[in-house]
C-alpha cells in the first residue's frame, strides 16, 4: 500500500509538471524573470524560471532581440548564487540566448572566474559556455585560460577545453593553430577521452597539410597510444591518407590499420576491419582477413557487434561477393536472430551473395517478418532485391510478387518510392517482366497516398503501355485516376491517354471521348492538356503525333522565358522563333564526365589512349544560364552579337593540379562561332599576374576574331580570359580540329607573400605552355531525349539514312565501346540502350541529338563482338532531315 502511494503521488506530480509547462506563455514566463534581480537569490524559483525559458526555446517559441537581451542581462545577476544546479541552468540559458541577444560579451569575466575556480563542478560547463559566445574580439582576452585547460589534471576540464577549441577552429582557426604544443602535450595523458580529442585536435589543426599529417600518424604509430578511442580516430586518419596518397596496400599506414586487426579490443578491431573493406585499393587477397574478423563477430553474443559485422559485409558484398560467400553458413544462423535488424541485413547479404536456386526460400524467410522491421531497413531489403533482379533475371516473377506485396503494406514516402523505382527499373532492363510489372503498378495507384509516385507511374504507364500486347487493359486504370484524383494526376492521366491515342489506332476513338470529357474539368490545367491532345488527335497526322506528343519540343524554361521577353521588349513584324531558344539538354552520364573520348583517323579505330582529361563535374540545371549571363557581360562579345549559347562543354583540365598555375578551358559553341573561356589559378603567393591572356595556332576554318585579357591574376584568386573563334563557311568538313601552340602569356610581378602588394612596377614578360584543345563533333551536339525513339526513327524516311561499318579493335567489350561512343558523339542514349545485359554479345545503341542548334539526328548502331581479339565491330546508321549532316555524323568516326 506504502508504494502503491508513493507512485501515486509521484504520478500526481509528473501530470501537474506537464500541466504547468503545456500552458506557458511567452510574455508571462518574461515577466517572472524579473525575479532574478531579486537579492538574495532565490534558487529553486529562479530555476523553475529558468527551466521554463529553456523549455518554450527548445519548443521552437521564438524571442525578439529585444526580449532576449533583457533576459539574458535579467539571468546574469544569478551568478551571485552558489546553487551548482541554478549555474548549471545559467550555462544553458546563456548558450541559448546568445544567438539571439545582444552585448553577450558582458558575462566574460564571470565566465572565466567560474573556469578558474576550484569549484570542478561548473569548469567544464563555464568553458563550454565561454567558446560559445566568443568571437575573434574576445579570443585574446581568453587565450592563455584555455590553453591552461587543455593541459588542467581535472579529465573533465580538459576534454571540455579540447572539445570546445575543435568548435572554435570553425570561427577562428588561425588562433587555435597556435594551440599546438598544449594539445600534443595533453595527447600524453592517461585519460582515454583526453587523449581522443586531443588527438582530433591535433589533426584539425594540421589536415591542411599533409606532410604535418603524415608525421603526426607516424609518430603515434610508433609509440602507441592508450586509449582505443584515440587509436580508431588514428585508423580513420591513415585511411585517409591511403586514399588521398594513392599508397595502396603497400603502404606502412596500411600495415599498421592490418595489426590493429589483432587488438585486444573489440572496438579497434572493427575499426580496422572496417577500413579495410572500404578502401579502394583493397583486393579480395587483403579483404580476407577483414572478413575473418568480421565473421567471428557474427557469433558474438554482443547484438551490437553482430549488427555491425553483418551490416559491413553487407556492403561488402556489393563490390567483393565472393569474399563474403565463406560468412554465408554464419550469416544464416542469424536468420532467427531475435533481432530483426540483423536478421534483415543478414538475409539482405545473402540475397546478394547466394545462388540462384536460394532466391526463393530467402524470400519466404524474410516476407515472415517484414512488418516486425523499420523503413529504413525495409528499404534496405529493397535495394538488395534490386541487385538481385540484375544478377538473376529469370528469377523476376518472384521478385514482382514479393515487392507487390511490400506495396500493399503500411509504409511511408521513402519506402514506397524505393518499391516504385525497383519495379521500373526491373521494367526497363528486363523487357519479360514488363507487363507483370506495370499490372502490380496499376493496382498500387488505386490506393496510392502520393501524388510524386502516381504521376511517375501514370508518365511509365503512357511510355510502355501502348507497346504491350494489350494496351486497353491499362486504360481503365488511368480513366479511374481522372474520376477519383487531385489535379496533378489528372493532368499527368490526360498525357497518359494521349499517347495511347497516338500509338494505338483502335482505341483512339475511345481515347477521344474521355479527353472531350476532361474538356469539362475543374482544373485549368487538365482543361487545357485535354483541348491541346484532343485537337491534335483529331487531325490523325502521325508527325505531328511525334512532335507534340509522343517526343515534345525540349526547350529551356529559363531560356524561353528571356527569349520571350526580350521579343516583346523589342517588337518585331517577325514571328518569334523558337529555334532561337536554347534546348534543354540531357546531364551527361558519370561515365562521360571524366573522360572525352576521340576517334583515331587512320584505322577507323577509337582509341582509349587519346581521351583527353576533364574532371567530374556536377552539372547544374542552370549552368548553361549562368555562362550565358557571364558571356553577355563582356562588352567585346556584344559587337559581335554571338546569339544563344547552342552548347557548354565540361572544362577540360590545361595543366597539371600540382603546377603553379592552373588552368581549365570550357568551349562555349554558339551558331557562327566558339567562345574558348580561359579559367586560370596563380598558386604562387609571391608573384601577381597582369594582363594574362592566351595566344593560340587557330585549325583550318576558323578566324581568331577577339581576345579578352584578364585584367589582373592574384594568388589563389581565379580570373578568366576568353579567346573567340568564327567558323568561316557551313562546309562540315571544318568545323572540327585542334587548337595547338597554346600558350598562357602575361606580365609577372613579385610581390610580398604576406600583405600581397608588389614589390616592383614593372614586371616582366613571361609565358606558359598549355595542352592543345580539340574543337570535336560532340561540342556541336546538344543532347537530347526521345522517349519513343522508334517512332521518331520512323518518321525521319530510308532515304535520309547513311550507314557506315567500322572496326573498333581497341575496345574488347561492348560495354567499353558503348561509352565511348556516347562520348565521342555527345548524343543522347534513348530507351536505357546504354544498358548491356550481362552476357549478350551483341547490342543496339539507340541517340539522339541536335547538330548546331538547327538539324535533329538519330543513330542507331549496331554494335557486336565475335571474340576479345577482334574488339567490337559497329554498324553506324544516321538519320537526319539534312542529309550532308548525316553523311558528316556518319562519317565523324573516320
Amino acid at each position: 500500500m506504502k508504494m502503491y502511494a508513493k507512485r501515486e503521488k509521484k504520478d500526481d506530480e509528473d501530470g501537474s509538471a506537464a500541466g504547468m509547462f503545456a500552458k506557458l506563455q511567452k510574455t508571462a514566463v518574461l515577466q517572472e524573470a524579473r525575479v532574478f534581480n531579486e537579492t538574495p537569490v532565490n534558487a529553486r524559483k529562479c530555476a523553475l524560471i529558468l527551466t521554463k525559458i529553456l523549455y518554450l526555446i527548445n519548443q521552437g517559441e521564438s524571442l525578439s532581440t529585444q526580449e532576449a537581451t533583457d533576459a539574458f542581462f535579467n539571468m546574469t545577476k544569478l551568478f551571485q548564487s552558489k546553487d551548482t544546479t541554478l549555474r548549471r541552468l545559467v550555462y544553458i540559458g546563456i548558450k541559448e540566448l546568445s544567438k539571439l541577444a545582444e552585448n553577450v560579451y558582458v558575462v566574460t569575466s564571470s565566465l572565466t572566474t567560474d573556469m578558474n575556480a576550484k569549484e570542478d563542478q561548473c569548469r567544464p560547463s563555464a568553458i563550454r559556455t565561454l567558446t560559445t559566445i566568443t568571437d575573434v574580439t574576445m579570443f585574446q582576452a581568453i587565450e592563455r585560460y584555455m590553453k591552461q585547460a587543455i593541459v588542467d589534471k581535472n579529465a573533465a576540464v580538459a576534454s571540455a577545453a579540447l572539445v570546445s577549441s575543435l568548435h572554435m577552429a570553425k570561427v577562428i582557426p588561425e588562433g587555435i593553430k597556435r594551440w599546438v604544443n598544449e594539445a600534443q602535450e595533453a595527447v600524453n595523458s592517461d585519460n582515454v577521452m583526453v587523449q581522443h580529442h586531443a588527438l582530433g585536435l591535433l589533426y584539425h589543426i594540421r589536415k591542411s597539410d599533409r606532410l604535418a599529417v603524415s608525421k603526426l600518424v607516424s609518430k603515434y604509430i610508433r609509440s602507441g597510444l592508450r586509449s582505443p578511442y584515440a587509436v580508431c580516430m588514428l585508423i580513420r586518419i591513415a585511411s585517409k591518407l591511403i586514399e588521398e596518397e594513392d599508397g595502396g596496400t603497400d603502404s606502412p599506414y596500411f600495415d599498421f590499420i592490418d595489426s590493429c586487426l589483432r587488438h585486444k579490443l573489440e572496438m579497434v578491431v572493427y575499426e580496422a576491419a572496417n577500413a579495410i573493406v572500404n578502401l579502394k585499393c583493397t583486393s579480395q587477397r587483403e579483404l580476407t582477413p577483414a572478413v575473418s574478423v568480421l565473421q567471428l563477430f557474427l557469433s558474438s553474443p554482443k547484438p551490437t557487434l553482430r549488427f555491425a559485422a553483418v551490416r559491413t559485409l553487407n556492403k561488402v558484398a556489393i563490390s567483393h561477393p565472393n569474399a563474403v560467400m565463406a560468412c554465408n553458413v554464419d550469416l544464416e544462423n542469424l536468420i532467427t536472430d531475435s533481432n530483426r535488424s540483423i536478421a534483415t541485413l543478414a538475409i539482405t547479404t545473402l540475397l546478394k551473395t547466394g545462388s540462384e536456386s536460394s532466391v526463393e526460400r530467402l524470400m519466404k524467410q524474410i516476407s515472415s517478418f517484414m512488418s516486425e522491421i523499420s523503413d529504413e531497413f525495409k528499404i534496405v531489403v529493397v535495394g538488395a532485391t534490386r541487385q538481385l533482379c540484375q544478377k538473376f533475371p529469370r528469377k523476376h516473377n518472384v521478385m514482382m510478387s514479393f515487392l507487390s506485396t511490400m506495396l500493399r503494406e503500411e509504409g511511408g514516402f521513402e519506402y514506397k518510392k524505393s518499391i516504385v523505382d525497383t519495379i521500373i527499373n526491373i521494367i526497363e532492363d528486363n523487357p519479360e517482366a514488363k507487363e507483370v510489372g506495370l499490372s502490380h503498378l496499376c493496382e498500387f495507384i488505386e490506393d496510392c497516398e502520393h501524388t510524386g509516385l502516381a504521376v511517375r507511374i501514370l508518365h511509365l504507364l503512357g511510355k510502355e503501355g501502348p507497346r504491350t500486347s494489350r494496351p486497353s487493359k491499362y486504360i481503365r486504370y488511368i480513366y479511374n485516376r481522372l474520376i477519383l484524383e487531385n489535379a496533378p494526376i489528372r493532368a499527368a492521366a490526360v498525357s497518359s491517354l494521349a499517347k495511347f491515342g497516338a500509338q494505338c489506332d483502335d482505341l483512339a476513338p475511345n481515347i477521344l471521348v474521355l479527353l472531350e470529357r476532361s474538356c469539362l474539368d475543374t482544373d485549368d490545367e487538365v482543361r487545357d492538356r485535354a483541348t491541346y491532345y484532343l485537337n491534335i488527335l483529331k487531325l490523325k497526322q502521325k508527325t505531328l503525333y511525334n512532335q507534340c506528343i509522343l517526343n515534345p519540343l525540349q526547350v529551356s524554361l529559363v531560356g524561353l522565358e528571356k527569349a520571350l521577353h526580350q521579343y516583346v521588349l523589342e517588337p518585331s513584324t517577325a514571328p518569334f522563333d523558337i529555334k532561337t531558344v536554347p534546348l534543354a539538354t540531357q546531364t551527361p552520364t558519370t561515365e562521360e564526365k571524366g573522360k572525352k573520348p576521340v576517334m583515331n583517323g587512320m584505322t577507323n579505330e577509337i582509341t582509349p589512349n587519346q581521351i583527353s582529361k576533364a574532371p567530374p563535374e556536377k552539372m547544374a540545371a542552370t549552368r548553361q544560364d549562368i555562362y550565358a549571363e557571364q558571356l553577355a557581360a563582356v562588352p567585346e562579345f556584344a559587337a559581335l552579337k554571338l546569339g544563344p549559347i547552342l552548347k557548354s562543354s565540361l572544362p577540360i583540365e590545361l595543366t597539371e593540379s600540382e603546377t603553379e598555375y592552373v588552368v581549365q578551358c570550357v568551349k562555349h559553341v554558339f551558331k557562327r562561332h566558339i567562345v574558348l573561356q580561359f579559367d586560370c589559378t596563380n598558386t604562387l603567393n609571391d608573384q601577381i599576374l597582369e594582363n594574362v591572356r592566351v595566344s593560340l595556332q587557330v585549325p583550318e576554318g576558323f578566324d581568331e576574331v577577339c581576345c579578352v585579357p584578364c585584367p589582373r591574376l592574384n594568388y589563389n584568386i581565379p580570373g578568366t580570359t576568353y579567346t573567340c573563334l568564327e567558323i568561316e563557311n557551313d562546309d562540315t568538313s571544318t568545323i572540327t580540329g585542334t587548337c595547338d601552340d597554346i600558350m598562357l602569356k602575361y606580365i609577372v610581378k613579385d610581390c610580398d607573400p604576406n600583405t600581397g602588394q608588389p614589390l616592383d612596377d614593372d614586371g616582366y614578360d613571361d609565358e606558359y605552355t598549355l595542352e592543345d584543345v580539340d574543337i570535336l563533333v560532340a561540342d556541336y551536339m546538344q543532347r537530347i531525349l526521345k522517349p519513343n525513339f522508334g517512332t521518331a526513327w520512323e518518321e525521319l524516311s530510308e532515304d535520309s539514312e547513311v550507314e557506315e561499318t567500322y572496326a573498333l579493335s581497341s575496345f574488347k567489350t561492348i560495354d567499353e565501346a558503348i561509352k565511348n561512343v556516347i562520348g565521342f558523339m555527345g548524343m543522347q542514349p534513348c530507351e536505357r540502350s546504354e544498358k548491356v545485359p550481362e552476357g549478350k554479345s551483341s547490342h543496339a545503341l539507340y541517340m539522339a541529338g541536335v547538330f548546331r542548334g538547327e538539324e535533329e539526328v538519330l543513330v542507331r548502331a549496331k554494335l557486336a563482338i565475335s571474340n576479345v581479339d577482334t574488339g567490337v565491330t559497329m554498324k553506324l546508321s544516321v538519320r537526319c532531315r539534312d542529309p550532308q549532316v548525316a553523311a558528316f555524323i556518319a562519317s565523324a568516326v573516320v
